[in-house]
Formats: C-alpha cells, structure tokens, sequence
C-alpha cells in the first residue's frame, strides 16, 4: 500500500470529516442524509489517517507533492 495522500489533501479531509461530524451531532443536518456525511466523514479520516485512498489507487491519482517523494 503506496502513499497517495499529500499533506494538503489530508488537511482538507481532516477538516470536512471534523465538519461533518459537528454538522451531525449539533443537529443541522439529520435522517439519512445526516447518516450518509457522517459515514462519509469517517471514510476520509481514515483514508486521511492512513494516507492511502482505494479510489484515488484506481483512478491512478496521487496528490503528493514531487519533492515529498521518496
């Protein structure tokens, strides 16, 4: 499993999981679509906290910067 995560895009997924999360639990956004931004903000932290994204892998992206590879 090869990094595919740069640091830019770990720090918005970061952001829109934390968003979505407090979008969630102050009750903004409720029912299914509340159920679906929460589901969906738990999959970008942990893509985020693993730095590695199955969709980007088959897509063939990679948002790491050229001087942070190895």
């Amino acid at each position: 499993m090869k990094n595919n995560i740069g640091y830019i895009d770990r720090f918005v997924r970061i952001i829109l999981s934390v968003v979505f999360a407090a979008l969630y639990f102050m009750e903004v956004i409720t029912g299914t679509i509340g159920l679906i931004l929460l589901i969906a903000g738990g999959v970008l932290l942990a893509t985020a906290l693993v730095d590695f994204c199955p969709f980007y892998k088959i897509l063939g992206i990679n948002t790491i910067p050229p001087e942070e590879k190895d």
